[in-house]
């Protein structure tokens, strides 16, 4: 018999993603709300919960990797028979997936996706797309619910994979504690945030190919021609030379920031005067949630998927098309000069809100959003 209470969360995350960020939020929400709730952890990997709250239990399933932890999971499911098992993330959903049918218990399997899987798998080899692409076309239709992001991330994944559309739901992350929404931050101890300062600007994310910095410090370097303004990048990334030295080319040196990865950029989100997303795709796009939580005004590429959705389609922010930097630069000058009240920009983030968030989830897991 399962626990009508208990709820297994299988993850095996770099530790910083954006699903590290949600599951921290989520996992101590659930216990709060009375579940219990048992974090099944791969060695080396996240999601890393930095207290651990009554009601949760971290359980080491003894691997260092995703597939050799399906026999331990086995082991978990006969003993624990949890109601749910939520997993995320193709490798882990098709072990989740697996271990389920031959533990013979029946948890309620959620299986979750985070990104654009057709422009994701589009670098990838021939082998990983079919395998993927065949997976959640095959096999997740096994699951009792997919649970995406976005709109757009369920259209494309029912499009690329062939995935019953009405299998896949969408479910707000959770984002973004309340209290966040009303909380006052300090400023950075950082000299360009202090008062009477130039405007800055903000970007937030990995330094690699998908964030698209390069798209970001040319439209920088065009506003920066016009006006005194400086650009601060928080992120760590095999691209951090060459952003440097782009910066250096195109002569704002000296008004460029990169200062590496941020494990809560709430402060520096908060005291910016915008922020700029420029990803070439995402699945939703969470810090573009935060910095609108913070209440800071943002200008945003048109990217597959997320931005849109979350913009309203441009009624909280401009969106701009991906790589143009002269509009990503008009977009950013325009805003700088007419920026949107704080609390207008706050209700694009409400919905991703811990609270109604999680609310969401427990929908999709058939269960109530309290134990009574």
């Amino acid at each position: 018999m399962l626990k009508p209470n208990r709820i297994a969360c299988f993850f095996s995350t770099s530790g910083h993603s954006g699903v590290d960020r949600a599951m921290q939020h989520l996992i101590p929400e659930l216990a709060t709300r009375g579940y219990e709730v048992d974090l099944l952890n791969i060695r080396r990997h996240g999601p890393h919960l930095q207290t651990i709250p009554d009601g949760v239990s971290v359980i080491d399933l003894g691997t260092s990797s995703t597939y050799p932890s399906l026999f331990p999971l086995i082991r978990y499911l006969r003993r624990e028979r949890p109601a749910v098992l939520l997993a995320d993330k193709d490798r882990v959903n098709r072990t989740a997936l697996l271990a389920r049918f031959l533990s013979g218990t029946k948890p309620r399997l959620v299986l979750s996706s985070g990104t654009t899987i057709s422009i994701d798998l589009a670098s990838r080899g021939a082998f990983e797309r079919w395998l993927q692409k065949t997976s959640m076309g095959r096999l997740y239709p096994f699951s009792d619910q997919v649970i995406v992001t976005s709109k757009g991330v369920a259209d494309d994944m029912a499009t690329y994979t062939g995935l019953a559309r009405d299998h896949i739901k969408v479910v707000p992350s959770p984002v973004i504690p309340d209290a966040a929404f009303e909380q006052a931050y300090e400023r950075p101890d950082h000299p360009w945030f202090q008062p009477n300062q130039p405007p800055v600007i903000l970007g937030v994310g990995e330094l690699g190919m998908r964030k698209d910095f390069p798209t970001l410090i040319h439209a920088f370097a065009k506003v920066r021609s016009q006006r005194d303004c400086r650009l601060v990048i928080l992120g760590k990334g095999k691209q951090k030379a060459k952003l440097e030295a782009l910066a250096e080319s195109l002569g704002v040196a000296g008004d460029v920031a990169l200062l590496g990865f941020k494990s809560n950029p709430y402060d520096y989100m908060a005291h910016a005067s915008l922020f700029a997303f420029t990803s070439l795709w995402e699945g939703l796009g969470f810090v573009l949630i935060e910095s609108l939580a913070m209440g800071t005004p943002v200008v945003s590429v048109d990217c597959p998927s997320g931005p849109s959705e979350i913009l309203q389609d441009g009624k909280y922010g401009p969106l701009v098309e991906m790589k143009d930097h002269k509009a990503l630069s008009k977009a950013m000058i325009k805003t700088l000069d007419n920026p949107l009240p704080r609390d207008v920009l706050q209700q694009a983030a409400r919905p991703y809100a811990v609270s109604d968030a999680t609310t969401a989830y427990l929908k999709a897991f058939n269960l109530p959003a309290t134990v009574i």
